[in-house]
């Protein structure tokens, strides 16, 4: 048998598994968590394969800026056929279009919020990335091709390097670049958001850009992994404005870390309560919420 024949074998069978669950979760709602788990394995596996592609074809054409985004956009499309899943996204001043360059950022929830990026991801806009990812097949390759920032994280001099290319990348090319500042997901059935790392922040203050908060309603009716919950839904998405750090220092990103945070915090339980349209309560903080680090240590600044 040809490539193209077992490829279509394998596709068939994939699609017939898949279906098989979403059969099985009418009887058996648990069963929904494994046929869209298994659609978004096979719909992330797919855009990267086109993101390869897409990246050598737009690097030729001196195009590359825009492969994540065209990429990101194929993902959206391939999880609301598949899987029913889907971010609104509110811009009323269309800060995506407009600003550039920035640093975008937002909260992260769960491995969702690859799809979350699909909806909302700008043009001229790239993603960090541990270098660890580097080594997957497809996405990995993708993400070296279209200009991922990779950083040690094991490595504080390699990761302040890889924040003075990225302001200078930035400055050159205009080019944005999205964050996660609390560094890892926290799979809260709740609106809340974990401490933040200053790194977004010292890179937007290097270059002398704006910080662009992006904030998402908690979704846990859709995706809950501890309970194995994995619905179809539409959830929604707020931009915020611009917050400029022209002017600033290193001494003044602590305090716009935490002014930050709040505020995305505050904005996060107001969307999570329109989307629900119940009042959600406004989750207690120890601290100020600003992850305190030097080399590999950190801590949870309480002052």
């Amino acid at each position: 048998m040809s490539f193209i024949s077992y490829l279509s074998v394998f596709l068939i069978g994939y699609a017939s598994v898949v279906l098989g669950f979403y059969t099985m979760s009418l009887v058996f709602p648990k069963a929904a968590f494994v046929a869209r788990s298994l659609a978004a394995y096979i719909g992330l596996l797919i855009s990267a394969i086109y993101g390869v592609i897409a990246s050598i074809v737009l690097r030729i054409f001196g195009m590359e800026q825009i492969a994540q985004w065209t990429t990101a956009r194929s993902f959206k499309y391939i999880m609301a056929a598949t899987a029913g899943v889907t971010f609104e996204v509110e811009d009323p001043k269309r800060v995506l279009d407009t600003t550039r360059p920035a640093v975008f950022i937002g909260p992260h929830q769960t491995e969702l919020d690859v799809l979350m990026l699909g909806c909302i991801f700008p043009k001229y806009c790239s993603v960090t990335a541990k270098s660890s990812l580097k080594k997957v097949p497809f996405l990995g390759w993708f993400m070296a091709l279209s200009g991922t920032v990779f950083i040690d994280r094991k490595n504080s001099k390699d990761a302040r390097s890889a924040m003075a290319g990225a302001a200078s990348q930035m400055k050159d090319r205009k080019q944005s670049v999205y964050m996660f500042p609390e560094g890892t997901r926290s799979y809260s059935k709740e609106p809340t958001l974990l401490p933040f790392k200053k790194g977004a922040f010292h890179l937007a203050v290097q270059a002398g850009v704006p910080i662009v908060p992006v904030v998402v309603a908690n979704y846990s009716h859709v995706l809950y992994i501890k309970e194995y919950v994995f619905n179809a839904g539409r959830i929604p998405v707020k931009v915020l404005d611009p917050i400029p750090t022209k002017g600033l220092t290193a001494e003044d990103v602590d305090e716009l870390t935490r002014s930050t945070r709040e505020l995305m915090l505050k904005e996060m339980v107001a969307l999570t309560q329109r989307a629900r349209n119940k009042p959600v309560a406004m989750p207690s903080d120890s601290g100020n919420g600003v992850v305190r680090a030097s080399g590999v240590e950190a801590t949870i600044s309480s002052k």
